[in-house]
């Protein structure tokens, strides 16, 4: 019923006119002033940092992902995702795991690293995302599940999750995405299915029913309206990302098998086709500008061997062989990690030539400044579980290790074994986020029959800034969409409030800027959903809180 209402309100907040703006070079929507600035509330906190290691410190965490058997065979063996967020507006963040073969789990983070464990009865979940829903200002959870449509848990003010409807949420899923789309302060919802699931699970009843697909959920007063715009997905992944380079973010979803991935133009929906090339069997997004050059790149992750790594390649030889199909090219995807990078010619892709194509049998994968030098890094999570499969290896495992490449000034990446992340415990879902308040990305991986990994960060690079943004009176609380701009006396430094990326895992809406040490830190420019724009001035060491009073 809150939903109901809310929606309703925001129904009557656009017949009145209310909200304004589209920033330049970009417009997300709105019919008002160009880049109007609106003022802020400023809070700021100091980051404490924490003892050097020069690398990170692995911790494990009370949860382990589980299939519905063991070993995991087939489409067990994909795992689930991880969630970061708030979740009880203790200045904290805490963790949630998707599970399929089992409950949901919630860490609550206690500082110091420590948490505690409790569970939701939300069963065979897949994808996780922390959204404020209802928008009364504190962080829902959202699932996806193997063979129903999505669930929501209404947060009870930190105290815990109860279920609560998405009225008007009626298609299966797998893969889901929450944004402000149009930038007029309400959250869509897209969803997509994995309709190789629904075809080995439900068989007649999923061939003769009306499928799935990928669906584009609007807010109305009485919940969500529908649009599917695609009939049939093998959708592992979703990212919102400029493809058409008109300043509104477009609708990606990245298919398994031979179904290509599939690019959604804002305004009409109608599918386009800007990349020349796409990974063949997308795994999952992430969104980056890599070069600090003010125009993002997509990244995308595909099963691929490192050639390099002979005793990887091993366990892979006898699957090529045998000729397995998720291995071959089609006419237009590479069965290889994919970065997407925009020039005057179009999109060309640079995985290649940058070495993060090849980072095996690859999941999350997500671009964070790791060691706070102004340049995003990338971290890949490996393995693979399927007793069919892989019945000529023990367990039916295909073992990898995790990778991480470090950024060098935007023009070439290096592995970086000594960072200590190469686990090799069949990671899927993966997240960063700043866990222990000391300026620096820590990494939650969620593995397979494995206990899932909190990454400390002990790096101690550079010194970083930390922006959490806040949008009263509208009902996208958290601002998802927003672009914010850290500028140093050299560099402007990008980053983009988002819910979700990388394999079915939700991001936490804090953002993190790495800054080189010889840097001076000058401002902050929020270009808020309805491109309205504002600025502070900003200090290293510190996570500001920015809470914009004006209602779109």
């Amino acid at each position: 019923m809150k939903l109901r209402m809310l929606l309703a309100g925001t129904a009557l907040m656009i017949a009145l006119g209310v909200g304004t703006g589209a920033p330049r070079g970009a417009a997300p929507g709105g019919s008002g002033p160009e880049g109007a600035e609106v003022p802020l509330g400023v809070g700021a906190r100091a980051l404490q940092p924490s003892t050097c290691a020069r690398s990170f410190l692995a911790h494990d965490l009370p949860h382990a992902a589980q299939g519905r058997q063991q070993p995991a065979r087939g489409y067990d063996g994909n795992g689930s995702g991880v969630a970061l967020g708030d979740l009880n507006e203790d200045g904290l963040i805490d963790i949630a795991f998707a599970n399929q073969g089992g409950e949901a789990v919630v860490l609550w983070n206690q500082g110091g690293l420590k948490f505690r464990k409790t569970t939701l009865d939300a069963l065979s979940t897949r994808a996780v995302a922390a959204v404020d829903v209802n928008a009364d200002g504190w962080l829902d959870l959202t699932f996806t599940h193997n063979l129903g449509t999505p669930s929501y848990w209404q947060n009870l003010r930190g105290r815990g999750f109860a279920p609560a409807e998405l009225p008007g949420v009626r298609y299966r899923a797998y893969s889901m995405l929450w944004d402000d789309l149009d930038g007029d302060g309400r959250l869509e919802l897209v969803t997509a299915s994995y309709d190789a699931i629904l075809e080995a699970e439900l068989r007649h009843g999923f061939l003769f029913s009306e499928g799935a697909g990928t669906v584009l959920y609007r807010p109305t007063p009485e919940g969500f309206e529908a649009r599917r715009l695609a009939r049939n997905a093998q959708a592992l992944g979703l990212s919102a990302f400029d493809a058409s380079n008109d300043g509104k973010r477009d609708l990606i979803v990245g298919n398994d098998f031979d179904l290509p991935d599939m690019v959604f133009e804002q305004g009409t929906w109608e599918q386009i086709r800007p990349f020349p090339r796409t990974s063949q069997h997308t795994m999952g997004f992430s969104v980056a500008d890599i070069d600090n050059d003010g125009r993002p790149e997509l990244f995308s992750t595909d099963m691929k061997p490192d050639f390099r790594d002979l005793k990887a390649l091993a366990a892979w030889i006898p699957l090529m062989q045998k000729g397995y199909s998720r291995l071959t090219r089609s006419a237009v995807g590479r069965p290889e990690n994919m970065l997407q990078v925009r020039s005057s010619q179009g999109y060309r892709n640079r995985a290649y030539e940058l070495g993060l194509d090849a980072t095996g049998w690859s999941w999350s994968g997500k671009f964070g400044d790791l060691d706070n030098d102004g340049y995003e890094d990338l971290y890949v999570v490996n393995g693979m579980i399927d007793a069919d499969l892989f019945g000529y290896l023990p367990g039916g495992e295909l073992v990898e290790e995790n990778r991480v490449f470090r950024n060098r000034g935007g023009q070439r990446f290096e592995r970086k074994p000594d960072w200590n992340l190469a686990s090799r415990r069949s990671g899927r879902g993966m997240s960063l986020a700043d866990l222990d308040n000391d300026g620096d990305l820590d990494i939650v991986v969620s593995n397979l029959g494995n206990p899932a990994q909190l990454f400390e960060n002990r790096l101690c690079g550079g010194r970083s800034v930390e922006v959490e943004l806040r949008w009263e009176g509208s009902f996208n609380t958290r601002a998802l969409g927003a672009q914010v701009l850290l500028y140093t006396d050299k560099h402007r430094l990008w980053r983009q409030v988002t819910a979700i990326s990388g394999y079915l895992s939700g991001d936490a809406p804090r953002l993190h800027f790495g800054v080189d040490p010889s840097e001076e830190v000058r401002r902050l420019e929020v270009i808020w959903p309805d491109g309205k724009r504002s600025e502070v001035v900003a200090r290293a060491g510190t996570l500001f809180t920015l809470t914009r009073k004006e209602r779109p």
